[in-house]
């Protein structure tokens, strides 16, 4: 009887809890038995890895009795990442590898029937939980899933194509020579996979032509990471202004943008604008359901919520979303995180994304629309009332900032763009989300109602004001304390510190387009 063991990790949410595969050859009828709590994905690996074996020209010991445990036994398991160590831990029960080349590594890798190794889903999440591991072993991967994990900085990621140039370069190493320094020259480091342009392009603000009020709106949700409602009839700009929004904001930091890409890998997409820098952009579409916003599944998967994690979310044509799935956008508003419990797993995935929304005032979309344009709005009360009521109090609550974009004049659009440049814009917008990171570390967005006091004090005249109007408009503390962040946004692209009555009035124009 022999037993070999490899270290190989599962996926469970983002994290990448550690696998022992544990591998016994004994006397006995001959059989292969898996267990572990595997799905069946991994149940199959009994058919892939000893196809593989044999077409690679190695011996499968098909007179023994072979059991692989998958430990812990009660971490569920799933897809074809376990084919590589399962088959390595076979190998070195067998006297084929070198269990102590083998002790050194971690592995995972799909094989195909010829013993290619093909791809795996959430390389780059495993790659930063071998990377706060301390055994520091070497990660063993297919060569696209490898210059994804490459990518982590301090890994030493190595990339294979075929099962025989892992177990070439696994060989027990002859007497004298030694078994650490060279061994895993047969297996060449993988490089990572950097997109061909340094950052990625957005259309220029200065595209859109009129809409002033808009443009400034953008201005100070960029600055404070503020979510951002826009109300327009059809046409007047409020799709070309929310694609625009992107291109205001400075580059992910390298540990956000890692995060980013892991969560898109877990899909089984890492784009290249994470390795640049650039943040997520979702815009799914109006029928997409609340497991699509949130994620769900089983095993849980990540929704658009998550994939927009440090980035950005739009949502066209917000009240034709399902009412359920709006409903659901509320605590990821709040905390920044989604948790997917199932009957027999749960997995929290982080969302902390900026909304951006849009939508028109009625269902013909033409309420408050300039005689000028010739359209007139036909909607009755009860029927203007019915759609804006599709979006409930609690969640425009959670939205920052309202603003209406009425159609631009003809001589406006026919004439030449009057507005700032993108990049004029981002300036400013870096330099305010400077003077916020320099005095509380994070966003104004970001910040506790305890903190505000403290990061946000309020001159005489800007608290009667504020006092005032929070009075007569009957707020709650979600709504006062929001309206509070974004005059502290405001005062920021001043280089003001404490909130003058004239940053409260700017925040107090941008709170009440929609009634909550």
């Amino acid at each position: 009887m022999s037993m070999a063991v490899v270290a190989s990790r599962a996926l469970d949410g983002l994290n990448a809890p550690a696998v022992q595969v544990e591998v016994q050859l004994a006397n006995g009828l001959p059989s292969f038995t898996l267990v572990g709590l595997a799905e069946m994905e991994v149940r199959e690996a009994r058919e892939r890895v000893r196809a593989a074996l044999q077409q690679s020209g190695f011996a499968f010991p098909s007179n023994k009795r072979i059991t692989v445990n998958l430990a812990p036994a009660d971490l569920p398991k799933e897809s074809g990442r376990f084919d590589l160590p399962i088959a390595l831990g076979i190998l070195a029960a067998d006297g084929q590898v070198c269990p102590q080349q083998l002790a050194r590594h971690e592995f995972a890798g799909e094989l195909s029937l010829g013993g290619e190794l093909r791809p795996v889903r959430g390389a780059l999440a495993l790659a930063l939980a071998a990377s706060r591991s301390p055994h520091g072993r070497t990660l063993v991967l297919p060569e696209a899933s490898a210059a994804e994990a490459a990518r982590v900085p301090g890994l030493d990621v190595r990339r294979a194509k075929h099962l025989a140039e892992v177990v070439a370069a696994m060989r027990p190493r002859p007497p004298g020579v030694p078994t650490t320094g060279a061994d895993d020259a047969a297996l060449p480091r993988a490089q990572p996979r950097l997109p061909d342009d340094a950052a990625p392009t957005w259309p220029d603000l200065r595209d859109v032509k009129g809409q002033a009020a808009a443009k400034r709106v953008l201005e100070v949700a960029a600055s404070g990471g503020h979510h951002v409602l826009l109300v327009g009839p059809p046409g007047s700009g409020k799709s070309m202004l929310a694609e625009r929004l992107p291109g205001l904001l400075p580059p992910l930091a390298a540990e956000h943008a890692l995060a980013a890409a892991a969560i898109a890998g877990l899909q089984g997409d890492a784009p290249a604008w994470n390795a640049a820098g650039g943040r997520p952009w979702r815009a799914p579409h109006h029928t997409a359901s609340a497991a699509a916003l949130v994620g769900g599944g089983s095993p849980p998967r990540p929704g658009e919520i998550s994939l927009a994690h440090g980035g950005l979310l739009f949502l066209d044509e917000l009240p034709e979303f399902p009412r359920r799935a709006l409903e659901a956008l509320r605590e990821p508003l709040e905390t920044g995180e989604v948790t997917i419990s199932r009957a027999a797993r749960q997995a929290s995935f982080p969302a902390r994304f900026q909304l951006v929304a849009a939508m028109n005032p009625c269902p013909c979309g033409w309420l408050g629309a300039p005689a000028s344009l010739g359209r007139i709005c036909r909607c009755t009360a009860d029927q203007v009332a019915r759609y804006q009521g599709r979006l409930s109090g609690p969640l425009l609550d959670r939205i920052d900032l309202q603003v209406e974009v009425l159609a631009a004049a003809p001589q406006e659009l026919l004439g030449a763009p009057d507005g700032e440049p993108s990049a004029a814009v981002a300036a400013r917008v870096s330099a305010a989300r400077d003077r916020q990171l320099a005095r509380q570390g994070r966003l104004n967005a970001e910040l506790g109602a305890t903190e505000l006091d403290a990061r946000a004090p309020l001159e005489p005249a800007a608290r009667s004001l504020l006092e005032a109007a929070a009075k007569r408009l009957g707020w709650s503390g979600r709504r006062l304390h929001r309206t509070i962040k974004v005059a502290r946004t405001v005062a920021d692209l001043s280089g003001r510190e404490p909130l003058s009555a004239s940053d409260v009035a700017e925040a107090l124009q941008h709170q009440r387009v929609l009634a909550p």
